[in-house]
């Protein structure tokens, strides 16, 4: 390690187990979730204080602020107790080993996005990464969008996985963004030939400043399908249903929302009705995971081929219960003979 990303970083002694014994080889999977850029609804970060609430965890690396913040620009909260300074928010930005409800390990790294060296950073966690030997990589995103919280929420995929990406929906253009730390991540990690895929939830845009649970959900979930993660979600199902509730009375009591509202599920519609059209393969948002006609193709020849193997295999116990019975039945007429012969 270099003495630059030593002073970036600094690993837990000892290092909590991140390789299951139970994985094979395939290495484990690491979300990021650092909040600061395209986080509306606060969905990413409310990503990561789920799964460090929910979860059991352990610290694998602290990121030193000290290299990576402008304090000026974040303020953190101080609190004064009548004529003393008792208290100073901290600043954490760390990567944590957590297992999932399966007991299944995975990397989590989050906290604020670094305001200052980027390039330093993206070489420190490439380097965790390979230390580690992450077999996939999953960076979260939120961006408001004009879609209404009354359709099915879209998560948006682009990376270099097939297995990761899947059948999700993609982007379609050629589009530029503002630059983040987790787009130079994705960009290095790619470069070194490692899995990596961006997924990103559209919210409602006029729901962007609020707390969206449906769009950390919606995240949440697209990770444990793709990851073959179990994750705890119910409470976040309950969240849901609460703001539902509260939207929906909202709607009621304005015409001029209503009417909003009402326009964007017309676009809504149209979109996903071409997008269906062009890709007829796709997943949608709202529909279930149903296999393609090539995956069933291929699980049908899997599973002839298993008969095939357990008829051979029914076939060689067979015979080999008929030679038993036979030598039993040949032992049986040789002691018949002996019997008989002594008796004479």
């Amino acid at each position: 390690m270099h003495d630059d990303q030593r002073r970036i970083y600094e690993l837990e002694y000892p290092a909590p187990v991140v390789k299951d014994s139970s994985s094979e080889d395939k290495g484990p999977t690491m979300i990021v979730a650092m909040h600061g850029y395209a986080d509306a609804g606060q969905a990413v970060e409310a990503s990561a204080d789920h799964l460090k609430a929910a979860l059991e965890s352990r610290q694998l690396a602290s990121f030193n602020s000290d290299e990576l913040m402008d304090y000026r620009s974040r303020r953190p909260m101080v609190t004064i107790d009548h004529d003393r300074t008792v208290e100073i928010e901290n600043i954490e930005l760390g990567i944590k080993v957590l297992r999932d409800n399966s007991g299944k390990s995975f990397l989590l790294l989050s906290g604020p996005e670094p305001d200052l060296r980027w390039e330093a950073f993206t070489e420190a966690v490439v380097g965790i990464a390979e230390k580690f030997d992450v077999h996939d990589t999953i960076l979260l995103y939120a961006a408001p969008m004009p879609v209404p919280h009354t359709r099915p929420t879209v998560i948006t995929a682009h990376g270099n996985s097939p297995e990761l990406v899947g059948r999700m929906m993609k982007i379609e253009q050629t589009m530029m963004v503002p630059g983040s730390a987790a787009l130079f991540l994705e960009k290095a990690l790619d470069k070194k030939g490692r899995n990596v895929a961006g997924f990103t939830v559209s919210v409602p845009h006029y729901l962007a400043s609020s707390p969206y649970p449906q769009g950390t959900f919606s995240l949440l979930n697209s990770v444990s399908n793709a990851a073959g993660l179990n994750l705890p979600l119910r409470s976040l199902e309950e969240d849901i249903t609460r703001v539902n509730q509260q939207l929906e009375e909202q709607v009621m009591d304005s015409e001029e929302v209503s009417s909003v509202v009402q326009q964007l599920e017309q676009q809504y519609d149209h979109y996903h009705e071409r997008y269906r059209k062009e890709h007829p393969n796709a997943l949608l948002p709202g529909e279930e995971s149903v296999p393609s006609g090539e995956e069933i193709s291929a699980e049908f020849q899997a599973f002839l081929a298993n008969l095939d193997g357990d008829s051979e295999q029914r076939h060689e116990v067979l015979d080999s219960e008929i030679d038993d019975r036979e030598d039993a039945a040949d032992r049986a007429a040789e002691d018949d003979e002996d019997n008989q012969e002594g008796e004479n």
